[in-house]
């Protein structure tokens, strides 16, 4: 059983090639420094959309980031066990997020 997903947008001006290669970067780094709590299973990039699914804690976590020429949208949803943590992950997605695209 999944929650309502969350859906953050974060703003770039690098056009989509450039947004996708900061992005992904981002995740190589992302899965080293959080090593021991992240677990990705599935990475899968379609033009500009990565679908993923990953264990956070043990738990599964399943999203796609959409990325356009001046936004990425991220959707991202949390199992029923981490349905109170909805809006700490939008801070730490947005956060993550601004981060890489900047």
């Amino acid at each position: 059983m999944e929650s309502e997903p969350v859906v953050v947008v974060i703003a770039h001006h690098h056009g989509k090639a450039e947004a996708v290669r900061r992005i992904k970067a981002g995740l190589d780094d992302a899965r080293a420094r959080y090593a021991a709590k992240l677990k990705v299973a599935e990475e899968k990039w379609e033009g500009d959309r990565l679908t993923f699914r990953a264990a956070v804690l043990g738990q599964t976590v399943t999203g796609t980031i959409d990325v356009a020429e001046d936004n990425a949208r991220a959707e991202v949803r949390l199992t029923w066990f981490w349905s109170h943590m909805l809006k700490p992950a939008e801070e730490i997605i947005r956060q993550e997020g601004t981060q890489m695209l900047s």
